[in-house]
């Protein structure tokens, strides 16, 4: 059984003569003709009682009828589900980010111009760290990633710095560092030689560089031995340690209304070159539309955010 014989079957029982059915599809009589004859054939039962005026639905050809209008409303739904999938209207699109690429107001902006934009795409988020969501692009896993500084650069990914923002030194509110400053005068910021005279917490994985690897690269720098008192995976547990005092860190601008009555926030002096940027991280081989639909739109919403 063939597809064309169900449209052919459908259009004889709707019309209830062969002529008028012919002329509807296209095509001569006799070859439609012939394929309901087949078709019956190949069902074993007559689908059609013929007349002089015409082909009436026999009780089977009814019950025929009622599967065969299903099957073509299945498969004109089918193609113009896979057409919309081929525009980058419709289909799946998996994003990882770190937590600290969240808390930035672009997150938010960018998927929910995404869903305005796709409503018929389905979002699959994943927080991760920046080297898990890393490994996960190759893996098929996601599809693009959003991050600070890249840990690796395995090949077959593209890395894309989207905005930069600068950091901020992140310390418990009742440490000495944190005194509110005098009546109309602005908190001082904090020097990175006074940083490293407390504890440091580090979010890293072992043996991977990142923003924090930048951190310990400029301390070297200036002759500075910072002490590391703490190393975590996630933004947010770093910034949960410094609440309880286990010691101080540097964070992108954009976290420091995180736990506002626990940690105060203070700019860093002479750091100029330590900023925390937001990189957009894809497959450079990856056909799938609605991720290259949303990378375009993260280029052309991140401008607004500050200047790459």
């Amino acid at each position: 059984m063939e597809l064309r014989q169900l449209r052919y079957f459908a259009a004889v029982a709707q019309t209830g003569h062969l002529t008028r059915a012919a002329e509807l599809l296209g095509i001569q009589q006799p070859p439609l003709s012939q394929q309901i004859h087949t078709l019956e054939r190949e069902l074993g039962m007559p689908l059609f009682r013929r007349h002089p005026r015409g082909m009436a639905l026999t009780d089977a050809g009814r019950q025929f009828q009622v599967e065969a209008l299903r099957l073509l409303q299945d498969m004109e739904a089918m193609s113009q589900r896979m057409a919309r999938v081929a525009q980058g209207q419709e289909g799946t699109l998996a994003i990882g980010f770190t937590s600290s690429a969240a808390a930035h107001r672009f997150m938010p902006e960018v998927l929910r111009a995404f869903r305005r934009a796709h409503p018929k795409v389905e979002l699959q988020l994943r927080e991760d760290n920046a080297a898990e969501l890393t490994e996960a692009l190759p893996a098929g896993r996601l599809h693009c990633a959003l991050l600070r500084v890249p840990v690796a650069r395995p090949p077959g990914l593209h890395f894309e710095t989207l905005l930069r923002e600068p950091v901020m030194a992140a310390m418990p509110s009742d440490h000495a560092f944190a005194a509110p400053p005098k009546r109309g005068s602005a908190a001082r910021p904090l020097t990175l030689a006074q940083l490293c005279t407390e504890g440091l917490i580090l979010v890293r994985r072992p043996g991977a560089p990142g923003l924090y690897a930048e951190l310990l690269a400029l301390c070297h720098e200036k002759g500075l031995r910072p002490r590391i008192v703490a190393e975590v995976d996630r933004m947010m547990t770093n910034l949960n340690l410094v609440a309880a005092g286990v010691g101080l860190s540097v964070v992108p601008a954009s976290m420091t209304g995180a736990h506002p009555h626990a940690i105060a926030y203070r700019r860093l002096a002479g750091c100029g070159s330590l900023d925390a940027p937001l990189t957009l991280v894809s497959r450079v081989d990856d056909d799938n539309l609605p991720a290259q639909r949303f990378a375009a739109l993260a280029r052309e919403l991140a401008p607004r955010q500050g200047a790459a």
